[in-house]
């Protein structure tokens, strides 16, 4: 869980990033990829990855600029939404383990 928060957070970094420079000409926008890592990473036992920051490769307008207002604010919404549903899982695994400092 905590390379998936670091990678969220990441993630919504790069996002924020993208969207200051919408109007910037020539700047290509940024993805972070860990998903597929993180899955292979946790069928193997091991749960540790590191994020990967690449180049979008979507078209680019006159100016350059591949910066998709819409995909960012989706993107944005998707990994707010993980972000939590990932605390959230960490919250309830420190719940299981205070309650069963109680309970001893």
């Amino acid at each position: 869980m905590s390379s998936a928060l670091d990678a969220l957070s990441l993630r919504q970094r790069v996002i924020a990033s993208n969207i200051a420079n919408v109007q910037t000409p020539g700047y290509k926008a940024q993805r972070v990829e860990f998903e597929d890592a993180l899955t292979k990473a946790v069928n193997k036992g091991n749960g540790t990855v590191t994020a990967k920051t690449l180049t979008s490769l979507e078209p680019t307008r006159e100016d350059g600029n591949n910066v998709n207002l819409d995909t960012e604010t989706v993107s944005n919404i998707d990994t707010n939404l993980r972000y939590q549903l990932a605390t959230r899982a960490i919250d309830n695994q420190f719940s299981l383990v205070r309650a069963a400092m109680r309970a001893a």
